[in-house]
């Protein structure tokens, strides 16, 4: 422990963003591209047709394509977030404290996903087979027409962010409150609620998934997409509170708060759920290439053609076998610009990903990259990390008086 023997003083007033900062300049910067880039997809992602004929499209369903893309893509990390920050309560874990207000700051954007989805609304005849009318001899989608219904739909989607906004908004609360109360209980009492935060969010993130994403083929179904979404949203999570954290101390925040000890056990978080996601990617394709039932294998089958065939092989390689074994050495994990070039890579990973689950359902014909979706990409990432910048300007950049922010100051991996 000799190593500890000077810890750092953390106080409310030395761990702010200093007032030079480009953080706190960024808010106006990357909301303002972000808009710029968002208006700018909507013009040049006009397509020629509507879905499906044209008679129910808006005539941008590139845009609406690409926004959910983006959207999804964004949407796991303030998720991600949101389970670290429960975990850690959960199993009252000292050696993320220091970390824990990057993800809480990630967290905390849950409540704007609730305006972010909005185009989600507008363009859903654009994205959803199952908002046209069902043909009668639909048997599948007629029986489960009841849940497809776009008035079940929205009051599905509003009760997610709800909840989401309800966890996010009291822990989120109840940790900056003890920044300048000291308050002890405050801490019981996120422990407390972190383990009803882990129904809910097991509840609300699967439905999520499989509202947004699996529904765009409706006619497939996989019991476990909800656990799939949830293991890229950690990791990705992961990666973003890994390069968050390194982006604050290059200016001069939390600089020697944050240590290489704390940076090695973020790359084992992230290589964890680099596995977990493996596993179940597994799990779901084996299961349904083995069973060989026609309305399973269909989604896959998609993905094995017209261009898409590339991405299928490229996916594996990219979200598992490069990161995993880069990720496994120690030295990487403990050596921040390999750490970071790792972390880098693992977003875009994710970003395939995503692009891999959702356009195929629409592009299934040909494989494609639009403009559109490069700037749904920027824009919403403008707009989310300039809220993120937004919020770590607001206080402290660190639980500056959670009781075991000491333990955390002196966590050793071993």
């Amino acid at each position: 422990m000799s190593a500890h023997a000077d810890l750092p003083h953390l106080t409310y007033e030395n761990t702010q963003l200093p007032k030079e900062s480009l953080w706190r300049k960024f808010p106006l910067i990357g909301i303002g591209i972000g808009v710029v880039c968002l208006a700018l997809a909507f013009v040049l992602g006009g397509s020629e047709g509507g879905h499906e004929g044209g008679e129910h499209g808006g005539g941008h369903q590139q845009f609406y394509l690409s926004y959910l893309t983006a959207f999804m893509f964004w949407l796991a990390i303030s998720v991600g977030a949101l389970f670290f920050v429960l975990i850690q309560h959960g199993t009252r874990a000292g050696w993320s404290i220091v970390v824990r207000r990057i993800a809480e700051n990630w967290m905390i954007l849950l409540p704007f996903f609730g305006i972010l989805v909005i185009p989600l609304f507008i363009g859903q005849h654009d994205l959803y087979h199952w908002s046209h009318p069902i043909a009668p001899d639909d048997l599948m989608l007629q029986r489960k027409a009841t849940y497809y219904d776009s008035t079940f739909y929205t009051v599905r989607t509003i009760a997610i962010i709800a909840i989401w906004t309800l966890l996010a908004t009291a822990l989120y609360r109840w940790s900056t409150r003890q920044d300048k109360t000291g308050d002890g209980k405050l801490s019981h009492k996120m422990r407390w609620w972190a383990p009803l935060g882990f129904v809910a969010f097991a509840i609300t993130t699967t439905i999520g998934a499989i509202d947004w994403m699996m529904s765009l083929d409706p006619h497939w179904y996989s019991t476990i997409f909800g656990v799939y979404y949830f293991a890229a949203s950690v990791m990705a999570s992961g990666a973003v509170i890994t390069l968050s954290a390194l982006a604050l101390q290059k200016s001069g925040v939390l600089k020697d708060a944050i240590t290489t000890e704390h940076y090695h056990d973020l790359g084992k978080w992230t290589f964890a759920f680099i596995v977990f996601w493996t596993y179940i990617a597994f799990s779901q394709f084996f299961l349904i290439w083995y069973a060989n039932i026609p309305e399973e294998t269909i989604w896959f089958g998609h993905r094995l053609v017209h261009g898409w065939e590339y991405v299928s092989v490229f996916l594996p390689i990219a979200h598992f076998v490069l990161p995993f074994f880069f990720l496994m050495s120690r030295h990487v994990k403990r050596r921040r610009l390999t750490l970071a070039l790792g972390a880098g890579w693992l977003l875009f990973a994710h970003y395939v990903d995503m692009f891999w689950i959702i356009q195929p359902a629409v592009h299934g014909e040909h494989f494609s990259i639009h403009i559109a979706d490069l700037l749904t990409l920027v824009g919403l990432g403008g707009v989310l990390i300039g809220g993120f910048a937004w919020f770590m300007g607001r206080g402290p950049t660190a639980p500056v008086q959670d009781p075991r922010l000491e333990e955390s100051l002196r966590f050793e991996n071993f």
